[in-house]
């Protein structure tokens, strides 16, 4: 008895900068016939009836009107990572296709690469390392002081499950922690992270050491922090993102950091990225930069595509995706 076709998932491209990863391919062709967007675009008449999924790998590839015009049978986008900024909901959902991304995978290795920016920043490791290995070192300057972690006061701001997990990781520093959040969090969750709720974004700003910025991008979010917020900030405290670049202002980030209204920051995640190379940031002492590698990591990005393949395969059979995402 012959085995039953497998559903054909549409990705980018397999391999290189930006394609889905090699690692995961014997796992992705168990479950789907798997063509990229090149073997589509060169036999389209054929292959346009029997894609079914598309599986965007950091946000590729691009869903256009065009796109979703050209795939009458496509029943699912899953996107990686938790962000869906880059994805037009509604225009996808009007042509009744259903769309997850992957919060679960990332949570854990993103607060990771949060704690690790803080650390960063506090104890001046980049400029250290560039001291330890410069050819033209000949003593270790003594002067060179860095902040303490423990018992200072760390803001974050979005309380959602990577806020959570940078508050249970800030807890083993004896970090005293402050929350601002759409919505408050439970007794029981505050209590297990010693956290502080603060209604007003500007009190958490006014008190922090360290603001950690863990927020979805939406139009609420679009440029949070700006010169208003900067300002508020200690002249003394550091500001790390690794939610979304657009959600601070970088214009007013620079001059911030030029004229010392803040300390200084710690960024993996800008707009664009990367950034232009005579950008301002990229000349800074005061500034950390990495590129978005929040979720990068082997066992991560692997349970990234574990995650959207058993969203594809549920939207394949009408079952409930467990990280659908809906447009309104």
């Amino acid at each position: 008895m012959e085995e039953p076709e497998l559903p054909v998932l549409l990705v980018d491209e397999v391999g290189g900068l930006l394609g889905v990863l090699e690692a995961h391919l014997p796992f992705l062709k168990k479950h789907f016939h798997l063509i990229t967007m090149k073997e589509f675009l060169e036999n389209k008449a054929c292959l346009s009836i029997k894609v079914e999924a598309i599986y965007m790998w950091w946000h590729r590839p691009v869903i256009d009107h065009e796109l979703l015009k050209s795939l009458p049978n496509l029943k699912v986008v899953a996107s990686s990572g938790v962000g869906v900024d880059h994805l037009d909901l509604k225009l996808i959902a009007g042509f009744g296709v259903r769309m997850a991304n992957t919060p679960h995978a990332v949570c854990s290795s993103t607060a990771d690469i949060g704690v690790a920016l803080l650390l960063a920043a506090a104890r001046r490791l980049v400029e250290g390392c560039q001291v330890a290995t410069s050819p033209d070192t000949e003593y270790f300057p003594c002067n060179m002081l860095g902040d303490d972690v423990t018992g200072a006061t760390l803001g974050i701001i979005g309380m959602g499950s990577i806020g959570y997990k940078i508050a249970l990781r800030a807890r083993a520093f004896e970090m005293k922690i402050l929350y601002h959040n759409r919505n408050r969090r439970k007794e029981d969750e505050e209590l297990a992270v010693s956290a502080c709720y603060c209604g007003k974004i500007e009190d958490l700003l006014q008190q922090s050491d360290f603001v950690m910025l863990a927020v979805s991008l939406t139009p609420q979010t679009y440029k949070l922090i700006g010169k208003k917020e900067l300002e508020l900030m200690k002249p003394t405290a550091t500001l790390i993102n690794i939610s979304r670049g657009s959600v601070v202002d970088q214009d007013a980030l620079v001059e911030a950091l030029q004229t010392g209204v803040i300390k200084g920051t710690a960024l993996d995640v800008t707009y664009p990225e990367p950034l232009p190379r005579d950008h301002p940031l990229l000349k800074l002492r005061n500034v950390i930069l990495t590129p978005h590698l929040g979720s990068r990591t082997h066992k991560t990005t692997y349970m990234i595509t574990e995650e959207a393949v058993e969203n594809i395969l549920a939207a394949l059979h009408g079952l409930p995706m467990p990280s659908e995402v809906f447009s309104d």
